[in-house]
């Protein structure tokens, strides 16, 4: 059996919009006019009825009169992924002769003599709020916010810095024990040659210079470390 046509005129016919900033109760009006000569009766449904009050949500619409329907967005953080999602649907039928009961007309009216009207909800952002929010997420991103993309690549960057400073105390290190093996084959030449015994006394310290240089190494890449974790935390 076919869908019977809506016998309201709704006003808008397609879509609700509602102005943001949506830190404050936003509304939108639905106009239902009645063109007949039959007494209609009215229901309105959303599919977020946590996210609306709607005044009045049934009602009666005379023969040749409208209502009005004030539909009050309640405040919420806005997500551009969210907008275009909620829906409204306005449920209409011919009210029965005599005095109405709705709620005993709604409960015993066959559901072929329904009709319907669905609506969708649109969001809309001042310009500057608009370009705003499109910053905060940005697109290809699955919905991540842009600092933690920033934070990844400063912490990239840090971390090739520690890369390079170790790159350079190794090569540092290398210098030492180059020099250090030069010292000690003087010493073993002069000890040939019959040098004095603090001449031998150098090449000591010199070599104990460098056996700590791999533990002071450790120590400053552990600090970067430290630094750089710290930074990808907060």
């Amino acid at each position: 059996m076919s869908k019977l046509d809506q016998i309201l005129e709704i006003d808008p016919p397609n879509e609700l919009r509602f102005r943001g900033p949506f830190t404050e109760v936003v509304s939108s009006e639905l106009k239902l006019s009645n063109p007949s000569e039959k007494t209609v009766c009215f229901k309105i449904k959303t599919t977020a009825p946590r996210r609306y009050c709607v005044r009045p949500n049934s009602g009666i619409v005379q023969p040749k009169e409208s209502v009005k329907v004030s539909v009050m967005l309640q405040p919420f953080e806005y997500d551009p992924n969210e907008k275009n999602k909620h829906k409204f649907m306005v449920q209409s039928l011919i009210a029965p002769p005599g005095e109405v009961n709705q709620e005993e007309v709604w409960k015993t009216q066959e559901s072929s003599a329904l009709m319907d009207t669905k609506l969708k909800c649109v969001f809309e952002l001042p310009a500057s709020q608009a370009t705003q929010a499109a910053s905060v997420v940005e697109p290809g991103s699955g919905g991540k916010p842009a600092k933690a993309e920033t934070q990844g690549k400063t912490a990239e960057k840090d971390l090739e810095s520690v890369l390079e400073e170790c790159r350079t105390l190794r090569q540092e290190v290398s210098n030492l024990r180059t020099e250090n093996s030069s010292l000690r084959d003087g010493v073993r030449q002069r000890r040939a040659g019959g040098d004095s015994q603090m001449t031998s006394v150098q090449p000591s310290i010199t070599e104990t210079r460098v056996n700590n240089m791999p533990s002071v190494v450790a120590l400053v890449v552990a600090i970067l470390v430290g630094i750089i974790i710290g930074k990808v935390i907060l």
